[in-house]
């Protein structure tokens, strides 16, 4: 089976590069009918990010990060106090910790194809994205995500790849479906530039959206480009040890997350010009954050 691949965008050459993918919070607040039907927490249950539990001593908490069933007073790392209808401590899942405004201001030439609303739609298919650890960590996470697709995008600005020559080259017909929306048209497209038609038919089987017989959804949907991008932030670790995600929420640092999307090119000095292009980006959307930057910056 081929290893996953996504086509990257690299600032200044504006091409595609085909790439292997592969603390205590403040307490959270929902609705309180949320609080009234969460299940009792059982040992040894697995649970998921932002899973809400009762426990044994009646108070009620929220998963931060997935665990097997560990023990919510004893485990603060993975749990978190819950509080009901008080207006206070976490964002609840449909929010995000970047306002329209930061948003705008990060991107002040995006092209208009790449929405905010379009991010914040997409988001919900993804709902441990910028809602893990604190509320620094979510932050963090929210620029790291933003600068490196900035980066790939020249600002956001480019939704697929430039140069049409490569545009062949993206179909394996080894694979047993083929290239049914033809030989050139799974080329890079979205904020981390989605290419080959094995990840076309992969992204769109987890999605659940034809994306092999429909590759131009990813140019002309708002949602379905910041999804596809957002499944490679959360679901591959490229070239990398994990995942950008994880890069982000475990302290591991904004440098492994560049390492996950063009490692193989940019890191251990191949492209320093690159990896400052990340890092300057990710400074400047901490700093309109208000966080700061955290540590291994590169890579």
């Amino acid at each position: 089976m081929k290893a996953l691949m996504v086509g990257v965008v690299a600032a200044g050459s504006l091409a595609a590069t085909a790439l292997m993918p592969t603390a205590t919070a403040s307490a959270a607040t929902q609705p309180a009918d949320e609080c009234a039907t969460a299940p009792t927490w059982a040992a040894g249950a697995n649970y998921q990010a932002r899973d809400i539990v009762k426990y044994t001593d009646g108070k009620v908490y929220i998963a931060e990060r997935d665990n097997p069933g560990y023990n919510p007073v004893a485990s603060t790392y993975y749990w978190d106090p819950y509080t009901c209808g008080s207006g206070t401590g976490n964002p609840d899942h449909n929010s995000f910790v970047v306002t329209e405004a930061q948003f705008d201001e990060m991107f002040p030439r995006r092209n208009p194809f790449y929405t905010y609303k379009g991010l914040t739609d997409a988001m919900k298919a993804f709902p441990k994205f910028a809602h893990t650890g604190t509320d620094t960590q979510r932050k963090q996470e929210a620029a790291a995500f933003l600068a490196n697709v900035s980066h790939e995008t020249g600002g956001l600005f480019y939704i697929k790849e430039i140069n049409e020559d490569n545009y062949p080259l993206y179909c394996d017909r080894d694979q047993p479906y083929g290239c049914p929306a033809g030989h050139d048209k799974y080329y890079g497209r979205g904020p981390i530039q989605l290419s080959w038609n094995f990840n076309y038919k992969t992204v769109g089987d987890y999605l659940g959206i034809d994306l092999l017989n429909y590759p131009d959804k990813v140019e002309t949907d708002p949602k379905i480009a910041m999804m596809t991008g957002l499944w490679y932030w959360n679901t591959q670790d490229g070239p990398g040890p994990v995942t950008g995600h994880d890069a982000m929420v475990s302290g591991a640092g904004f440098g492994q997350s560049v390492r996950s999307i063009n490692g193989a090119l940019e890191c251990d000095g191949k492209s320093p010009p690159h990896v400052q292009s990340r890092v300057t980006r990710y400074e400047r959307f901490t700093k309109i954050l208000g966080v700061p930057t955290g540590s291994n910056l590169y890579c």
